[in-house]
C-alpha cells in the first residue's frame, strides 16, 4: 500500500512535527521531543498491539460519540450509545454520529493539527493507519485491541500536472487516489470503522452472528477482506452479471457468504435491509453512519498533504451518497475545531444513467423523485434510489456545492485521456472527470482554482472496460481515445517501417 512518504508522484510539502501521539486511545497528550530520539525496540515476545496495550490506561476516556437523528433543524434529544446496534431514527430517518464537540475544543486546532501529523508513517497500533491517526474524531471510546486495521488511507494525492495542463489550462490539479488502499477503493476508510465496532459488538456478547451488505463491488470487497482479518462471517448480496469479475473474486477469496442475486443494486439493497431485520446479522451498507466517520478522514487527510491549506473544489464521484456527505462532515469538522478558517466548495458528480441527484439538483431541489438506474460503466454508482440523499443534500447546500453529471461516451473519453497521461483510473474518476470538464469549459472552475478529484477505486479493477474501449468493442460509442495494439509481422522490415510511421507522428522533424 502506498504511503505519503514513498509516492512516486509529487506531494505538497508536510512540516514536520516535533509533537510524538500518545499512545492513549480516549485522549492526547503529546509531549514535546526531538525527532531524532531512539525509542527503545519492542520486546521479542510483544507484538504491536500489546506495546498498545501497555501505554494504554484503561477506562480514561475524555472524548464520546453517539448516534443522533440526521435532521440538522431538529432540537430532539432522540440519541443512541454506538454500542447499540440501531441504523435508524424513531421516526424511520437516517442516523448521524455526533461527536462531543464541546470536548474536542477543549484542545485548539494547532494541537490537532500536530497530533494528526505526527503519526503519519508510524507503525505504532493504530495510529499508522491514516483513519486511526484520527482516533478520536473517529471512534473515540473504542478500545485500541479491538480495532480491525489494515493501515488503510494515507493514499496519494499527486500532482496531475500533464493532464491539467494539456486539456483543461489548469496548473493546480490534483487526484486523491483513494483506490491505492488494502482492497482497492476509498470503502476501506468506512469498514474498517463498522467492522472495528462489531468486533467490540461481539466481545460484548452483543446478538451479532456475521455482517451482511448489499454491494455493486466495492463495498464486499473491503466488508469481506475485514471481517476475515477479525475473524467474523461476512455475508454478501451482489447483483447477478453487474459487476467486474475483479470485483466479484474479491469477496469469494476472503471467504464471504456470496449470494448472486437477479435484481439490481436497488434490489439488494431492500432484501438485505429486510434480512438484518429478522436475522442477527449487522448492517453495513452506507444507511449505517460508522461507515462514514472512517470516509471523513479523507477529507482530513486532504487537508494534511496540501500542509493544512484549504483547496477551492473537491470533486466526488456520487452514488448511493454517503462519501459527499463524509468528505463534508471531514472538512466541517475541521473548520469547527480551528485547524482551517474555511471549507471548499464540493461537487457530486453522477453517470448520466444513474443520476438522481443531478435532477434533484437541476430541479432547484425540489421533490425528490428516485429513478431506474440504467446499465453504467461506473457500476459502482448503478445506484437510482441512494440511501444517502438526505445527507448529500445538506452537504451541498451547506456548503453551495453542484452536482454535474457524465455520459457514458464522456466518462469512457474522460478515463481514456486521464490514462493517457499516466493515471490509470477507474470510470468512477472519469465521471468525476468529466464534471470537471464541464465546469471549466463553462469558467464556473478557474484555471488557477486548486481542485481536488477523488479517484474512488483502482483502475485494475475494471480492465474489461479499458479493453472494450481500446479495442473499439462499445456499441454506438466512437472511442475517440483509443489506443489499439498494431498488429505487425515478426521480422525487422516490417517492424521498422511501423517505428518510422509512429516516430514521424510523433515528431516530423526527425
Amino acid at each position: 500500500m502506498a504511503s505519503l512518504s514513498s509516492s512516486s508522484f509529487i506531494l505538497p510539502s508536510r512540516r514536520l512535527s516535533t509533537i510524538s501521539a500518545s499512545s492513549d486511545s480516549s485522549a492526547p497528550n503529546p509531549s514535546p521531543q526531538t525527532l531524532n530520539t531512539p525509542k527503545p525496540r519492542r520486546a521479542s515476545d510483544h507484538n504491536i498491539r500489546d506495546e498498545a496495550r501497555l501505554h494504554t490506561p484503561s477506562h480514561t476516556h475524555r472524548f464520546s460519540a453517539k448516534y443522533v437523528p440526521f435532521n440538522p433543524d431538529s432540537s430532539s434529544d432522540e440519541s443512541y450509545s454506538l454500542d447499540e446496534i440501531v441504523y435508524r431514527s424513531r421516526s424511520g430517518g437516517l442516523l448521524d454520529v455526533q461527536h462531543d464537540m464541546d470536548a474536542l475544543k477543549n484542545y485548539d486546532g494547532k494541537y490537532w493539527r500536530n497530533l494528526f501529523d505526527s503519526r503519519v508513517g508510524k507503525t505504532t497500533w493504530p495510529y499508522g493507519s491514516g483513519v486511526w491517526s484520527k482516533k478520536e474524531w473517529v471512534l473515540p471510546e473504542i478500545d485500541s485491541d479491538d480495532i480491525v486495521s489494515a493501515f488503510e488511507g494515507n493514499s496519494n494525492l499527486f500532482w496531475a500536472e500533464r493532464y491539467g495542463k494539456q486539456f483543461l489550462g489548469m496548473n493546480d490539479l490534483w487526484v486523491k487516489h483513494c483506490g491505492i488502499s488494502h482492497t482497492g477503493s476509498f470503502k476501506d476508510l468506512g469498514m474498517t470503522v463498522l467492522v472495528s465496532q462489531v468486533n467490540r459488538l461481539r466481545k460484548m456478547n452483543k446478538p451479532v452472528v456475521g455482517v451482511g451488505c448489499a454491494s455493486t463491488g466495492d463495498t464486499s470487497a473491503a466488508l469481506s477482506a475485514y471481517c476475515a482479518a477479525a475473524g467474523i462471517p461476512s455475508i454478501v448480496f451482489l447483483p447477478a452479471n453487474r459487476i467486474s469479475i475483479a470485483q466479484l473474486v474479491q469477496p469469494i477469496a476472503n471467504g464471504a457468504f456470496v449470494l448472486s442475486l437477479d435484481t439490481d443494486f436497488d434490489g439488494c439493497m431492500q432484501l438485505i435491509r429486510e434480512v438484518t431485520a429478522e436475522l442477527p446479522i449487522y448492517l453495513a451498507n452506507s444507511l449505517n453512519s460508522l461507515r462514514l466517520e472512517g470516509q471523513k478522514t479523507a477529507a482530513i487527510e486532504i487537508l494534511q498533504q496540501f500542509d493544512w491549506q484549504v483547496p477551492d473544489w473537491v470533486i466526488v464521484p456520487g452514488g448511493n451518497l454517503g462519501n459527499i456527505y463524509a468528505f463534508y462532515k471531514g472538512f466541517r469538522m475541521c473548520k469547527e475545531l480551528g485547524l482551517v478558517d474555511r471549507i471548499p466548495r464540493l461537487v457530486c458528480a453522477q453517470a448520466a444513467n444513474a443520476n438522481p441527484l443531478y435532477l434533484h439538483f437541476k430541479s432547484g431541489w425540489k421533490d425528490f423523485k428516485s429513478v431506474k438506474a440504467n446499465t453504467t460503466f461506473a457500476s459502482a454508482i448503478q445506484i437510482g434510489d441512494p440511501v444517502s440523499i438526505d445527507r448529500a443534500v445538506y452537504a451541498l447546500q451547506s456548503c453551495d456545492g453542484i452536482v454535474e453529471e457524465a455520459t457514458e461516451e464522456e466518462l469512457m473519453d474522460a478515463t481514456a485521456q486521464a490514462d493517457s497521461t499516466g493515471m490509470f483510473i477507474c470510470p468512477h474518476t472519469g465521471v468525476a472527470l468529466t464534471a470537471l470538464i464541464k465546469l471549466r469549459k463553462s469558467g464556473v472552475i478557474g484555471p488557477t482554482d486548486r481542485t481536488v478529484v477523488v479517484s474512488t477505486a483502482h483502475g485494475l479493477k475494471f480492465t474489461q472496460s479499458k479493453i472494450d474501449y481500446h479495442s473499439g468493442d462499445i456499441p454506438d460509442m466512437a472511442c475517440r481515445f483509443a489506443n489499439p495494439p498494431t498488429q505487425v509481422k515478426a521480422d525487422f522490415g516490417s517492424v521498422m517501417d511501423v517505428l518510422k510511421k509512429y516516430l514521424l507522428s510523433k515528431d516530423p522533424n526527425h
